[in-house]
């Protein structure tokens, strides 16, 4: 079994009983790896986008537990020592853990973007939440403008939100 394949079935060990959240992480996997290769990332930077993607909201379940807080900051300041846990236990090199926690350290902040593979883990987060929150048209067209990014992401977001390309503003 990979190392993705690892972290998959040990996030579904630690939200067991929570579908809701498994169902979350296993969406933002998807498209993060449908970007990821779209996009044409190496494979070092691929294996580390998609295990971020599937840690990344790791922090809501200690948030809950202890604080009763879920919100994106919480989830940003509490996750990073989760996973680092985590990933030490499954051997996991340590700057790709670094890199991880870099990244679920900020998987709700939409400034200083450094890399491809942060970029594409807000486009995946948006596409997922945008969706699951029932976002207004209004709401997914600032988003589609203001995130989205890679030629990818942002077609995955206009078929699946029904923007119309005439609208495009690039």
């Amino acid at each position: 079994m990979s190392q993705i394949e690892t972290v998959y079935q040990r996030m579904v060990e630690y939200y067991k009983n929570d579908p809701r959240r498994i169902q979350h992480f296993v969406k933002v996997h998807s498209f993060a790896r449908l970007i990821g290769l779209a996009e044409g990332l190496d494979e070092p930077q691929q294996i580390t986008l998609e295990m971020a993607a599937l840690m990344h909201d790791i922090g809501i379940k200690v948030g809950e537990e202890t604080l009763g807080l879920c919100d994106g900051k919480t989830q940003e300041r509490l996750g990073p020592p989760v996973a680092e846990t985590m990933l030490l236990q499954l051997a996991v090199e340590p700057a790709r853990i670094q890199r991880i926690c870099y990244l679920i350290s900020r998987h709700h902040t939409y400034t200083n973007v450094d890399g491809i593979d942060y970029r594409i883990l807000l486009e995946s987060d948006s596409l997922v939440n945008l969706y699951e929150d029932g976002e207004a048209p209004e709401a997914v067209r600032s988003a589609y403008d203001s995130i989205f990014c890679t030629e990818t992401g942002r077609r995955l977001c206009r078929l699946m939100f029904g923007i119309n390309d005439a609208q495009e503003t690039q």
